[in-house]
């Protein structure tokens, strides 16, 4: 028996979190970099399970050993960004901001370079008559 390819969330399931489409991406991006296991095994469980679709976010946080994870990991966030300086801080401040802005411009991009369903050139056919014509 063939396994079934795992689904994958789109960055629509993270909407009611984010403030806008960018940061959405961005926290679907972030929970792809924990699923690949650098902040440790369960917070690489929780990210995967949320990215198959296998709950949400919100039920994670929710969960005892993925909110201890997660609570554990803010902790340390805190700590050290106790330990920066304002100009620091700052800083840090303006590369995510300027992440955000990059994602928002990619994406209207994306949206420039796809044309609409339905609309001629969307199928990757051409049109069946010419433009320059009118009734």
């Amino acid at each position: 028996m063939t396994e079934e390819p795992e689904r994958q969330v789109d960055d629509s399931e993270f909407l009611d979190m984010a403030k806008d489409p960018a940061e959405a991406r961005l926290l679907r991006k972030s929970l792809e970099t924990l699923a690949g296991g650098g902040a440790g095994p369960v917070l690489q469980e929780m990210a995967r399970d949320v990215l198959a679709g296998r709950m949400g976010l919100r039920d994670a946080a929710r969960s005892g050993a993925y909110a201890e994870a997660m609570v554990d990991g803010a902790q340390q966030f805190m700590a050290e960004w106790d330990e920066k300086s304002e100009a620091e801080r700052a800083e840090i401040e303006e590369e995510g901001r300027r992440l955000r802005d990059a994602e928002q411009r990619e994406m209207e991009e994306e949206r420039r370079r796809t044309p609409p369903p339905g609309s001629p050139g969307s199928s990757g056919k051409p049109p069946k008559h010419g433009g320059d014509w009118s009734l």
